[in-house]
């Protein structure tokens, strides 16, 4: 399927791993559509944390390997949203006290593209979700 070059989605952190891990079936098929209809990108706070991950452990692998990896196999591109947008966002947010989250949310916000992701607290409440 040609893909809608003026759309865009973002992936959530487990979304990035997943991808990387090679685990698709943890994948809605909405969110794997999404995936093959639109340029994917993450913010660089996934790539932060993917970083804090990394350090204690959760993920081996370091985050700039995966974002290697997935813009070879998909296309995934860093966004370059500017922070003071993002932040500017992010402080309206009262839903979650997780910093990641707020922020990832916000960016999906300040550009109007979805937000892919199996967090059931960003699913209820972030309008862009995509799951």
């Amino acid at each position: 399927m040609e893909r809608n070059k003026q759309s865009i989605v973002f992936l959530d952190t487990h979304i990035a791993v997943w991808l990387y891990a090679g685990l698709i079936e943890k994948i809605s098929d909405t969110a794997k559509q999404a995936i093959e209809d639109n340029d994917v990108m993450i913010s660089p706070l996934v790539r932060l944390e993917l970083q804090y991950l990394f350090e204690i452990g959760r993920v081996t692998v370091k985050p700039d390997t995966i974002v290697k990896n997935l813009f070879a196999a998909i296309g995934l591109r860093v966004s370059e949203t500017p922070l003071q947008q993002i932040i500017e966002e992010a402080m309206k947010i009262n839903w979650t006290r997780d910093v990641f989250d707020r922020m990832l949310s916000a960016e999906t916000m300040v550009t109007g593209g979805g937000f892919i992701t199996a967090d059931k607290n960003i699913k209820s409440n972030l309008k862009l979700a995509i799951w």
